[in-house]
């Protein structure tokens, strides 16, 4: 025989006692609420002068935050424009620094968006950053403890950056950075792709100067319409 199942329980309905209940207790939180509330204003009303005292306070509050965020804009523009490297000074640093060095480098010519994003899954893009003139730079570092005397950059690492610089992070300028050498296949390579490559030697007038990247490099594409950066 098949067994007989035991019939579904239907859920038990809220008795009316219960809303009610419930009701109450919503009307008397809003009742309270609300008496709270014409209290304070009626207390402000009488006490007016607190909230005198209160706006003075926040308007000097604000104004101090103001002027503290302009001075270390100030003192952070004062410290950008007299950033210089040497080429010891590069050849000394832990990779990840020498990408700050070359973010900070990038910020220092003008470029104030200029972030760090290397690290796993970089995507061969270890600085972003947007000139003064609109144009989106992507920039490979490579970094050898030995500087000259280290293992030089070569075409598979320069195939990289063309795999992904304008395809995968938008870039108008691609750009790899080394304190080392460069074979001149990966040299031949980059122009044929469109490429640039500061090696040691341009690593160091542009990191010991004044002048920006993009006066240091050749064929690099016209400026964009003008931005809020120009």
């Amino acid at each position: 025989m098949t067994p007989r199942r035991s019939p579904a329980r239907r859920p038990r309905r809220r008795s009316r006692k219960q809303a009610e209940a419930d009701l109450f207790g919503v009307l008397a939180a809003a009742a309270v609420a609300i008496g709270l509330f014409i209290v304070v204003v009626d207390w402000l009303v009488t006490h007016w002068w607190v909230l005198v005292i209160a706006a003075f306070l926040a308007s000097l509050a604000g104004f101090a935050w103001g002027h503290q965020r302009q001075q270390r804009a100030r003192w952070d523009a004062a410290r950008a424009q007299s950033l210089r490297y040497g080429l010891a000074q590069l050849d000394g640093l832990h990779h990840s620094r020498f990408e700050d060095a070359v973010r900070d480098l990038m910020y220092r010519d003008g470029c104030r968006n200029a972030v760090r994003v290397g690290g796993g899954g970089d995507l061969g893009a270890d600085v972003k950053a947007t000139d003064p003139y609109g144009r989106r730079w992507v920039i490979q570092c490579k970094h050898r403890r030995n500087g000259a005397r280290g293992s030089a950059v070569g075409t598979p690492d320069l195939q990289v950056l063309n795999g992904t610089a304008r395809q995968v992070h938008g870039a108008d300028v691609a750009v790899i950075v080394t304190n080392g050498r460069v074979t001149a296949p990966a040299v031949a390579f980059a122009r044929q792709q469109r490429l640039h490559i500061v090696d040691r030697e341009t690593l160091a007038t542009w990191a010991a100067g004044s002048r920006p990247l993009w006066e240091l490099l050749r064929a690099v594409p016209p400026p964009r319409r003008p931005t809020s950066l120009s």
